[in-house]
């Protein structure tokens, strides 16, 4: 299995059976006030207009589509995919509940999947930090780049570099920004550490990093707001 399905797929089904919202209603510390207060609103209020017009999007990671509903519902033409055929469900039943067209989709970015044609926007509403090996994220954001209309843009929220966070059983790696879990040997990427396996978990970098990163893959960062520095907007490098 690879590194980032068992707790994604554990998660959403879960969610699924419990008849929970989101992925934050798994932890209290995190706890939203319901579906439509996900966790990159204020930040998609803030960079998105208020009226789409029918501008494309492409979420990808959208989990039970909180953020994509909420597009489409401002008059976005939105286009939703997520890895996890759970998450799929329950968006899908919240979008028929409000009355709203999104077209959701089960795909892997990681393995290729994405839009048909180029879109406006591109929208990533904490997913990228869950994308930990160098390869992965290079096949992702390579594919950002393919996604945009040439004056699109990327719309990025994402966790970051913390300076004083416990990670607790975790382990974390300041050269690369790798957080180590505690895991099995036979999962994806394990690493044998003073006796004990860790897989990647979590990809947390620093705002520089961040940009060097982007930069690499042709996506020049306009904006970069947040406490830690994970509101990101791109354009294309000219």
């Amino acid at each position: 299995m690879k590194y980032y399905e068992r707790e994604h797929f554990e998660a959403y089904a879960r969610i699924r059976s419990e008849g929970l919202d989101q992925w934050n209603d798994l932890h209290d510390e995190d706890s939203e006030q319901g579906y439509d207060r996900f966790a990159a609103r204020d930040f998609l209020e803030r960079e998105m207009p208020d009226h789409g017009g029918g501008s494309t999007v492409f979420e990808y990671g959208c989990g039970t589509g909180g953020a994509a509903c909420f597009m489409a519902s401002r008059g976005y033409s939105v286009h939703a995919m997520d890895l996890v055929p759970d998450a799929i469900h329950v968006a899908r039943e919240r979008a028929a509940e409000r009355g709203l067209d999104v077209v959701f989709e089960v795909g892997d970015i990681c393995q290729g999947a994405g839009p048909h044609k180029p879109v406006d926007y591109v929208v990533d509403c904490f997913c990228l930090q869950s994308i930990v090996a160098d390869e992965d994220r290079s096949a992702v954001l390579d594919g950002v780049y393919r996604w945009l209309e040439p004056d699109g843009l990327f719309v990025l929220a994402t966790a970051m570099f913390e300076p004083g966070r416990d990670y607790g059983a975790d382990r974390y790696d300041v050269e690369t920004g790798i957080v180590w879990t505690p895991s099995s040997r036979g999962t994806e990427g394990a690493r044998l550490l003073d006796r004990t396996w860790y897989a990647p978990v979590r990809r947390h970098l620093t705002p520089t990093a961040l940009r060097h990163e982007l930069k690499r893959h042709g996506l020049d960062v306009i904006a970069q707001s947040g406490a830690f520095g994970g509101e990101v907007v791109c354009k294309k490098l000219e």
